[in-house]
């Protein structure tokens, strides 16, 4: 195509915009800011060569007007079937990708359409186009190379943990051999092998091997890791060729202490030695990170079904499914019953607009758009016009963000629904408070109230009688659930010793049990485990039963007793989230998972647990001036051992309890082990604060007096755009947490200065978790009768592995969402569910 002056000169009037897109920037080539229109959507995506970012048909020309970013490259994608082979041979291999394996062909080629789009008119330049100004042309190529910022995500959520830094980089011997490597990619070759793929630079002898064989076949002869051997294991450093980019490489330490890929800090100087410059490197293999995507990618999770049932799919407004994006199934089946909440549409689904039309510069990291967005493709027709079957989004935008800081939702590994479920409302909650514009709503309550409750213990002193009451906030009503209450016990023991016969006679092989002249049992006989069936109501009454606490500091006998302690429900939120127990930590410390049923009605009546704090006839405990810390107490350890081990952490988290709780147990057990660790847990998992933020290290039980706040926290805090004085007030109020102080100004935004006049009156410094925020806002309280209207139901060994799908009652109907899929339930297994939301009856949406 052939530009004639007034196009150019169109074209030039925004090169001061223009800017080049590096590796590490993000580019948001993938779908749009505000909706999920693609390089695929018959319209395709519109990529601005200013901001990098995406934007549908519909949204483009509002950013060319905001931002006047007037240049895009419009990418358009179209699927074009292959034509379907002759022969299709079976695999004969327990392999993919190889001869007589799986086969990864797609069964689409892509046809890729770039072009220029230069606004006001919208002018298309057919792309490649050489007479482009030449800053402009590199901004192109540079988009079009870009691997997307999903890319870049998927690659980060894969890698499970920062790499550590290799004790061998520091010193690192480096061999003067006359060796150098050339900086021509069709150079490099295996030494051993001659294979050009997956090579391995050592960085001591400047030897190039082959990694090793992988378990399908491929990936090399381990020529690298031999010379390692070879070489008396005295050079463990190596660099995979073909990663190698300015910013670095995949480095491996076959040394036995480290054994994984690590970080060399040094790694520019030990690639010189070799004659690799780094700043001229290129990227021409797949990371160890990529290539983990690429093999989880390659296996299709088991779906949960109805089994048995001929599912319907359903189609339309609120019927719209969620890709899973590999272990993302927890996330869509929050979502899903999320946005069931009226309230939750009404705050982002009908004011979508008016939020995408106020959004910030970065609207990928704006909590308020991001939800909006979900909403519009969950509960509006947008996606849903002409479409002949169900349909489904990508909330890839969504994961990141909730994700992004978290060390286990930023990952691909499977999740807790319930624990996702709460860190979704308590980042909701954050950016509620800080809201301004369209996304306030102030005559909304914010979402997280809708579901927050507050519960109230009540201490007996069982020697003198008298009592104390102490209030929490929760957003979700954990059940546990007591096996022996069990309505089918005696059909259980039964069904068991049925399946100890059926064994006896495989080892005995013989055909039938014979007890009394009659055959009781056939060997090959086959049955429907039977599995204990638990009421919902003895799962609560286990809860509101009255529990004995040892080692009770009663302040009015001045010494320890037993105390007994009873639960209720102070205020009845307007939805219920109720957890139902299944896993627990077996004798061998691994997860595992309750095989239960658990009749789970559809309405609740729990209006008599309700807590009314001190009666007439009671008499309320004394105040005490400093009670003695208990044994193994948190607040005790901390000061001792303020740095809980990552070690123990991990261990615990892996089996399912919270990180916050996790970090509490290694620091009251002094970090001795995981398995005291797992006893202080049992003992403390029901203690308001076990899953809250841990204090500043050195914080004991008592509150300290008065101190300066810390400086770098003042810092950071007035950089907000705060006074001195008000982050200092901030401090005082939440203990000196950064976090907290944070929310804690936002959420006084309207009142700062009477705020702080209460705080500085006030002699308790050390305010409660949650001070200014959830603790103050009034309860959304009612009678506490509930109808179900959603639950989460999980398939696995525990809530690290296995699959998700959650089922929700829309219109009187009841709906699975399977991620993708989305059909009318027959059979909804409400006795199997694990999170379970009730809508209050006396609500009205």
């Amino acid at each position: 195509m052939v530009l004639d002056e007034a196009t150019l000169d169109s074209v030039r009037a925004y090169l001061r915009n223009v800017k080049v897109p590096t590796a590490h920037d993000k580019v948001f080539k993938d779908e749009c800011m505000f909706s999920f229109e693609n390089p695929f959507s018959p319209d395709g995506l519109y990529v601005s060569l200013a901001s990098f970012q995406g934007f549908g048909k519909d949204k483009v020309e509002q950013n060319f007007i905001k931002m006047n970013q007037g240049l895009y490259l419009h990418l358009k994608y179209v699927k074009v079937p292959k034509e379907t082979p002759a022969q299709s041979d079976e695999p004969t291999k327990m392999a993919i990708g190889v001869e007589g394996g799986f086969s990864l062909e797609d069964q689409y080629t892509i046809e890729k359409t770039h072009s220029l789009v230069v606004f006001p008119d919208m002018k298309t330049i057919p792309y490649p186009c050489p007479e482009l100004p030449e800053l402009v042309i590199q901004s192109l190529d540079a988009l079009i190379k870009h691997a997307g910022s999903r890319h870049q995500d998927e690659v980060a959520a894969w890698e499970e943990a920062p790499l550590i830094e290799s004790k061998y980089a520091e010193n690192l011997v480096q061999l003067d051999n006359g060796k150098k490597i050339s900086p021509n990619p069709r150079d490099w070759k295996c030494e051993e092998s001659g294979m050009t793929e997956n090579l391995w630079l050592n960085l001591s002898t400047g030897h190039i091997g082959s990694g090793r064989r992988n378990w399908d076949g491929s990936g090399g002869t381990g020529a690298a890791l031999k010379h390692f051997e070879e070489t008396g294991r005295l050079y463990p450093l190596c660099v995979k060729l073909g990663t190698i980019t300015p910013s670095g490489a995949d480095v491996y330490s076959y040394a036995p202490d480290e054994d994984d890929l690590v970080k060399d800090l040094h790694l520019a100087k030990h690639l010189s030695h070799w004659g690799i410059d780094v700043m001229q490197m290129e990227k021409t293999e797949k990371s160890m990170a990529e290539l983990n995507i690429k093999y989880n990618k390659t296996f299709e999770f088991d779906k949960i079904t109805e089994a048995g049932s001929n599912l319907v799919p359903l189609k339309g407004p609120g019927f719209v499914g969620l890709k899973n994006l590999g272990n993302s199934c927890y996330m869509n089946s929050v979502l899903q019953v999320l946005f069931t909440v009226p309230e939750v549409q009404k705050r982002y689904c009908e004011p979508a607009e008016a939020i995408f039309d106020a959004a910030p510069a970065d609207p990928a990291g704006d909590l308020t758009i991001q939800l909006a967005k979900v909403g519009v493709a969950l509960c509006t027709s947008r996606y849903c016009i002409g479409a002949d079957e169900g349909v489904c989004v990508e909330p890839a935008s969504i994961k990141s963000l909730v994700g992004r800081g978290h060390p286990e939702f930023s990952s691909n590994r499977q999740q807790d629904a319930s624990e996702y479920f709460q860190h979704v409302l308590e980042l909701v909650a954050r950016s509620e408070r800080a809201a301004t514009g369209p996304a306030a709503l102030s005559e909304l309550p914010s979402t997280s109230s809708f579901f927050t409750f507050e519960l109230e213990d009540r201490i007996q002193c069982v020697e003198s009688g008298m009592v104390s009451y102490k209030t929490r906030t929760e957003n979700t009503l954990g059940l546990e659930i007591p096996v022996e209450a069990a309505t089918n016990l005696s059909e259980v023991e039964q069904f068991k010793e049925r399946e100890q016969k059926r064994q006896k006679l495989k080892e005995e092989n013989a055909d039938v049990y014979i007890q009394g002249g009659d055959s009781v049992v056939s060997k090959d006989a086959t049955e429907d485990p039977v599995v204990p069936t638990v009421p919902c109501q003895a799962c609560i009454d286990k809860m509101a039963a009255p529990e004995l606490v040892e080692d009770f500091f009663s302040s009015a006998l001045g010494r320890k007793g037993i105390a007994s302690k009873t639960v209720r429900l102070k205020t009845f939120p307007p939805y219920l989230l109720v957890q139902m127990r299944r896993y627990y930590v077996g004798s061998d410390w691994t997860p595992k998972k309750l095989d239960v049923l658990v009749d789970v009605p559809d309405t609740l009546n729990i209006e008599n647990l309700r807590g009314n704090g001190l009666q007439a006839d009671e008499v309320a405990l004394p105040e005490a001036e400093s009670a003695p810390a208990t044994t193994g107490s948190y607040a005790q350890a901390a000061a001792a051992a303020p740095a809980p081990d990552e070690a123990i952490v991990a261990q615990l988290v892996g089996m399912g309890f919270s990180e916050n709780g996790s970090k509490r147990a290694a620091i009251a057990c002094g970090n001795s082990s995981a398995e005291a660790s797992m006893e202080w847990v049992f003992a403390h998992m029901e203690d308001p604060d076990f899953n809250d933020p841990l204090p500043p290290p050195g914080a004991t039980a008592a509150a300290p007096a008065a101190t300066a706040p810390d400086p770098e926290a003042v810092a950071t805090l007035s950089a907000m755009g705060f006074t001195v004085p008000q982050v200092e007030g901030a401090l005082k109020a939440t203990s000196g947490n950064l976090e907290r102080a944070a929310d804690w100004l936002f959420s006084h935004m309207d009142d700062l200065d009477a705020a702080l006049a209460s705080v500085n009156a006030s002699t308790d410094t050390a305010a409660p978790a949650g001070a200014g925020s959830t603790a103050r806002a009034p309860m959304l309280d009612g009678k506490g009768e509930y109808e179900l209207v959603g639950f989460i139901s999980h398939m696995g060994s525990n809530t690290g592995c296995g699959h998700y799908v959650c089922h929700i009652k829309k219109e009187g109907k009841w709906a699975i969402f399977n991620d993708e899929k989305v059909a009318a339930s027959e059979h909804p297994p409400k006795s199997l569910g694990y999170l379970y939301m009730y809508k209050r009856k006396d609500h009205q949406a």
